[in-house]
């Protein structure tokens, strides 16, 4: 019989060790989202552990306090006699939403259990809005300068286990000019208490994780960082890697011995081969999970650790733009800001995963985070659903765009690394981007637009991760103001030249340097069909375009509450124009009617015209009226039929002016329907069919998912649309609704589209807005039944009944 050597039987313990619950012995992570005590404003002493805080409001995490504030309408709130002044505070109040500035505290009452004890322990903070000073028991123990970027706070030995404590944040939105869109304010990520041990531990994402191919399969590159401050100088590290189907794939030990003075130590470990992996694509986002854990000499845990990678390659080149696992991929996607619509800032993973569904089920493959770090829920929402993000850190690199508190040349040094390491293992970060739009602020450091900070930066990013081109999103992109002729210098540094709206350029720029590789980092809605078609898509990276959802902040002026130029409106219903979007986007036949209501829509904004023509899908019109509108297709041919007859026929082309979206003129409207239907080889491939509706008679309720957890963190979206007595959508049903639930579970916002509304959207109430509304609820903690009821003056009380479970 063939012996059994003792590193066999160890390692087949320490693997069947990991497997069970021995693997979650080493740490434990504590939620704190639940139950802080609330004050809109500054509070003289709200520090303090003996501060009366009963009369606060409680709020659960994530919370955006600024959402809830009323509407400031321009004006209102100055008494500036000079214009200039004036038109000013009108400009900034137009970029933050129309909302005061201000400061929100929070207070949370915290007793940590007594296993606590002799323990390492950590508050974790996602981040604070837009910046804030943390105290515990009355002293300042840390905060953020710039609240985009998670941060933690050793509290080892300051918090008291057994006893109650006080955590108090306050929370500072800074003056209007500190931010060019609504920011929302507080704390509008996750807070978590860690607890570790105090000997041996992982340092704060302390894993980097790499792949690449191999003869067989593809090797797996880990390393880990750790700190060892015990007696002892060696250590053990086991890793464990799982399938995306939970199968073990790998299971292994490893010696550590320190033999530097440094007890903070950075480990690669032994290189890994998984063979026949299942690659991370966008058509199957398959994730693998490594498991490590550290061991003290004595075999017991000390701490443990675990992130989710992908097996996938990434390739850039002038020739080809982007390949994706030796296969070109072209970026398909759009650009926001972090807020949510009617939930402001806070940063709901099911409200992110909500709109990364939408976005895909149009054809979007690419998210642009501008211009700042999104979540970390975000991210691993991406990795999930197969989606690739230009991740990016900041607008402008100056104190004023950068939180308004210190000078940005002195915290960016820590908010780069936090931000890679955060996003680094993440396989669908494909590009890191440092900035936006430098070139509009004389401010820069260095005087040189960016070129030395940008090789700072970048310089600092690659000690972190080596793995991704790096860029800066350029507008203009031109070197001097007296000509246009010549990239400007930053240019010639990054990794791909990212230029804002300006793909006109490539050719020449490509012409001239053509080692260049080209992504239009914001292309207008306006422009939608020429600013994509006129690429050669063959050998760009792609493009994202700007505010392709509606969001608050950015406004053209009051009463619009912020950008309304998207495809999808503030409620995430799409427009006309998004079915123009999913035709270039995606090789599904997609056919999709505008009626032109409002043709006048000339809006600039960055000398770039953004403005779109109103339309609907309202089919009820003034009798003998001749209509305008457009017909947004990849078909090859579309008739057009008022009530079953055709009067109209037109031919796709590939004129990239007017490629998929065919515009009628003159239609005479007749009451019944008008439908579209798209022909590819003389074959129907798509019909769309709008309808003339009655008056609305009732109201309808659909709710968007099927499974709610009763997490306390879940949400329902719950549409509401008017519809006439054959269940036809009635556009131009306006009636005030309101909302009350019964069951565990709370009413967060409500919305209807209309981004000029001067309603709030934390209220139990809303008018229906295009004949319809949305009422969004966030789960409670306890399972069962929860009862949404609508009622009307004008309608008959209807009810919905969800299950929590």
């Amino acid at each position: 019989m063939k012996s059994i050597s003792p590193r066999t039987i160890i390692l087949a313990v320490f693997c069947l060790l990991l497997s069970g619950n021995m693997f979650a012995q080493g740490r434990t992570v504590t939620n704190l989202n639940f139950g802080w005590r609330f004050h809109a404003g500054d509070v003289s002493g709200a520090e303090q552990f003996a501060f009366d805080d009963s009369d606060w409001r409680t709020v659960d995490l994530p919370h955006d306090f600024q959402i809830e504030q009323p509407w400031v309408k321009p004006g209102a709130d100055e008494k500036a006699d000079n214009t200039d002044v004036a038109a000013n505070i009108k400009s900034r109040l137009s970029s933050r939403g129309f909302k005061e500035m201000g400061i929100g505290w929070y207070r949370l009452h915290l007793t940590p259990d007594k296993e606590l004890n002799d323990r390492r322990l950590l508050l974790d903070f996602g981040g604070i809005m837009y910046v804030g000073d943390v105290y515990l028991n009355g002293e300042l123990i840390g905060g953020t300068d710039y609240g985009y970027v998670g941060f933690e706070i050793d509290v080892t030995g300051k918090l008291k286990v057994g006893e109650e404590n006080i955590i108090a944040v306050k929370a500072d939105t800074r003056e209007p000019n500190n931010s060019r869109w609504y920011t929302g304010g507080g704390l509008y990520r996750d807070v978590k208490l860690i607890a570790t041990s105090k000997d041996l531990y992982f340092e704060r994402h302390p894993l980097y994780i790499t792949t690449e191919p191999g003869m067989n399969g593809h090797f797996a590159f880990i390393k880990a960082g750790f700190t060892n401050r015990g007696r002892d100088k060696t250590s053990h590290i086991g890793v464990r890697i799982l399938s995306p189907d939970g199968k073990e794939v790998y299971c292994d030990t490893m010696k550590h011995q320190r033999i530097t003075p440094s007890r903070t130590i950075e480990a690669w470990l032994p290189q890994i081969e998984i063979r026949t992996p299942q690659l991370w694509t966008l058509e199957d986002p398959s994730l693998y999970t490594a498991e490590v854990t550290l061991m003290r000499e004595d075999g017991s845990t000390a701490d443990k650790t675990s992130a989710q990678f992908g097996i996938r390659t990434i390739e850039i080149g002038p020739d080809f733009g982007l390949k994706l696992n030796g296969k070109k991929v072209l970026l398909k996607g759009f650009a926001n800001h972090h807020s949510l619509g009617a939930l402001g800032a806070a940063a709901y993973p099911r409200a992110i995963e909500k709109r990364i569904m939408l976005m895909k089920e149009f054809g979007v493959n690419h998210i642009r985070t501008s211009h700042n770090p999104y979540s970390r829920e975000f991210i691993e929402l991406c990795d999930k659903h197969g989606i690739l993000v230009v991740d990016e850190l900041y607008d402008k690199w100056t104190r004023q765009h950068t939180g308004g508190t210190a000078d940005f040349e002195s915290h960016w040094q820590k908010e780069v690394p936090e931000w890679v390491k955060r996003d680094r293992n993440s396989p669908s970060v494909v590009m890191w981007s440092l900035g936006n739009e430098l070139q509009q602020d004389p401010n820069m450091p260095y005087n040189d637009f960016g070129v030395t900070m940008y090789k700072l930066m970048k310089t600092l990013l690659q000690r972190y991760d080596t793995t991704r081109p790096v860029t800066v999103a350029m507008h203009p992109r031109y070197r001097n103001w007296e000509t246009d002729s010549l990239p400007c210098d930053l240019a010639m540094e990054t990794d791909v030249q990212a230029y804002n709206y300006r793909y006109m350029y490539f050719p020449g720029d490509g012409k001239l340097f053509p080692w260049m590789t080209f992504y239009q980092s914001e292309a207008s809605v306006s422009a939608m069909g020429p600013n994509f078609f006129e690429m050669d898509n063959d050998k760009v990276i792609g493009l994202a375009y700007w505010g392709a959802i509606d969001y608050l902040g950015e406004s053209n002026g009051w009463p619009a509450k912020g950008w309304a130029q998207g495809v999808f409106d503030l409620s995430l219903q799409p427009k006309p124009m998004a079915y123009l979007m999913k035709s270039m986007f995606s090789d599904e036949p997609t056919i999709h009617i505008g009626v032109i209501d409002d043709e006048n829509s000339n809006v600039v904004w960055n000398d770039v015209q953004v403005g779109t023509a109103r339309m609907s899908e309202s089919w009820n019109r003034k009798a003998g009226t001749n209509v305008a509108l457009n017909v947004y297709t990849n078909c090859e041919r579309v008739d057009l039929l008022v009530n079953g007859k055709k009067v109209a026929t037109k031919e796709n082309c590939n004129d990239p002016k007017s490629r998929n979206k065919l515009r009628f003129d003159h239609i005479a409207y007749e009451k019944g329907s008008l439908e579209a239907v798209g022909y590819i080889s003389n074959k129907v491939v798509a019909r769309h069919k709008i309808e003339t509706s009655g008056e609305a008679k009732r109201l309808k309720l659909v709710a968007d998912n099927q499974t709610w957890n009763a997490d306390g963190m879940d949400l329902m979206h719950v549409r509401v649309t008017a519809v006439d007595d054959k269940g036809r959508r009635c556009w131009n049903a306006n009636q005030l609704l309101s909302f009350e639930v019964e069951g565990d579970a709370k009413i967060v916002a409500v919305d209807n589209g209309n981004i000029a509304s001067d309603e709030l959207h934390t209220a139990n109430q809303r008018h229906l807005f295009n004949g319809s509304a949305l009422v969004i609820l966030r789960a409670g903690r306890q399972a069962g039944k929860v009862t949404l009821k609508v009622k009307s003056d004008d309608f008959k009380t209807i009810t919905l009944s969800l299950i929590e479970k």
